[in-house]
């Protein structure tokens, strides 16, 4: 069960763990499948960390789980996954606290995600264990990630040249959609006029 990821520097190829993690594999699925990421950006990076992307606004304040965008809550409790751990290339949630977090899932206790993913680009991140949770791993296009490692950022960690999402292929998806999802598109939507306020240089140019 794996997602492609085209970018303005290449190709990523996500494999899913939807046996251990059927509720975040379905969420990143379905907004996928959504468009929900085509034209967000890669808007936090942290050399030798992680990269940061998945909110459509991209000021890393954004973004909503496929529960929030057909009309639910805001955020979603993804599984936490004890065996899996944060090495390079560990796909995770950008997760936080229900009890900080703005339009939490009702009742939720613990921990909640939205929209927003990461990509760990070292080994050894095992404090980040138990925090963010963790729903797939990079199977390939590491030279992009690396491209995604080395950019030139701002004091904030956006890049300077912005890397965009400019689209998601799912090459399988073993859930049914639920209630409300539009059909799948068969092109990318254009950005919105928020996301291309937001864009510095011509996603792709070097500085």
């Amino acid at each position: 069960m794996s997602v492609l990821l085209e970018t303005s520097v290449g190709d990523v190829v996500i494999d899913l763990f939807t046996d251990e993690a059927p509720l975040a594999t379905k969420n990143f699925l379905k907004l996928c499948k959504n468009k929900y990421y085509n034209f967000s950006m890669v808007h936090r990076v942290e050399r030798g960390f992680v990269v940061q992307m998945g909110d459509p606004t991209g000021t890393g304040q954004g973004g909503e789980s496929i529960f929030g965008v057909l009309g639910g809550s805001r955020y979603f409790p993804p599984e936490m996954l004890p065996s899996r751990k944060h090495r390079r290339g560990t796909v995770s949630m950008a997760s936080s606290s229900s009890s900080s977090s703005s339009s939490a899932v009702p009742d939720a206790k613990g921990i909640v995600a939205g929209s927003q993913f990461f990509i760990t680009l070292s080994d050894g991140l095992d404090y980040l264990d138990g925090k963010h949770a963790v729903f797939g791993e990079v199977a390939e296009g590491w030279d992009t990630v690396d491209k995604m490692d080395r950019a030139i950022c701002d004091d904030g960690g956006r890049p300077l040249s912005d890397i965009l999402v400019r689209h998601t292929i799912i090459l399988h998806d073993p859930f049914p959609d639920p209630s409300g999802l539009p059909a799948a598109l068969n092109s990318p939507p254009l950005p919105s006029v928020e996301q291309e306020e937001m864009m510095r240089i011509e996603a792709g140019d070097t500085i």
